[in-house]
């Protein structure tokens, strides 16, 4: 069920891309993505502005195409993170692709292999990946005012709104969290029946579903982290695939872990890796 990350190939996809220098992932400019920033045409700060886009995240909210409005599958949008360590992590909907980046000149350059999952996208998903892979091998320019970030590659242009407006964060308690991606290691997968799988944090009780049985139990708080105390499960036989979930889901949800709401995401990890799991 997990799937690699691999770089990715194909028809208008390189392998590999020519250093083009960095921005620095930290500075005197970078600020949160909650203050006021502007850019000028370059891309470049304006007077008394900041413009980084290092630390932050944006979810497209439209797509141009000669003019015309690009529709994307159902249920997707683009995702663009710039990681504090000076990585792209990027997203149509089915794969995550990353590479290192710079966002100096006004332009987004890929430092090095644009590698990605290697899951199977469903239906309208298909292509997704590749049509955002290679605009964003392009060095697309990229604009950014206040929390609206502008990316334009030819003929394309992407809409985009820092994550922290466009959705912001749910709080932790009383959210239904449903399984969205298994994590082991550095690969992330995602399976049939995953969006059966639930839980819910009601200050020191957990309860949920781990896709075939009920759960519940306490749990505790430190600083970034859940303490889970034996969980207490139904007896139904799990057989297949929906056993295999469900240890994944108990070992993911035993003893100590860190925590972090990301958006709509609540990250649990272990040593040994962890679950992604979204409110709706």
């Amino acid at each position: 069920m997990n799937k690699p990350m691999i770089a990715l190939a194909g028809a208008g996809l390189l392998l590999t891309l020519t250093a083009c220098g960095t921005e620095s992932a930290t500075g005197p400019g970078d600020q949160p993505s909650d203050l006021p920033k502007q850019t000028n045409q370059t891309g470049q700060p304006g007077p008394g502005k900041t413009g980084s886009l290092i630390g932050n995240t944006y979810l497209s909210t439209a797509v141009t195409e000669n003019g015309k409005p690009r529709p994307l599958a159902p249920r997707t949008q683009v995702r663009l993170q710039f990681t504090a360590d000076g990585r792209l992590i990027a997203d149509a909907g089915c794969n995550s692709m990353q590479s290192k980046v710079s966002t100096t000149d006004g332009r987004i350059t890929l430092d090095g292999e644009l590698s990605s999952t290697a899951m199977g996208c469903p239906g309208p998903q298909q292509g997704q990946d590749s049509w955002l892979g290679n605009i964003l091998q392009a060095k697309p320019s990229w604009k950014l005012d206040g929390s609206k970030l502008e990316l334009t590659s030819g003929s394309t242009t992407i809409s985009l709104t820092d994550r922290k407006i466009a959705e912001p964060a749910p709080a932790l308690d009383g959210t239904r969290w449903t399984l969205a991606t298994v994590v082991t290691g550095e690969t992330a997968s995602h399976g049939a029946g995953f969006d059966k799988v639930w839980l819910t944090v009601n200050g020191e009780r957990v309860t949920g579903s781990t896709g075939c049985n009920s759960f519940q139990g306490m749990v505790a708080r430190g600083t970034g982290t859940l303490t889970f105390g034996d969980l207490a499960t139904t007896r139904r036989a799990c057989p297949g695939d929906a056993g295999k979930i469900e240890s994944t889901v108990l070992n993911g949800l035993k003893g100590q872990v860190t925590y972090k709401v990301d958006g709509k995401t609540l990250q649990l990890r272990n040593t040994a890796g962890g679950l992604d799991l979204t409110a709706p």
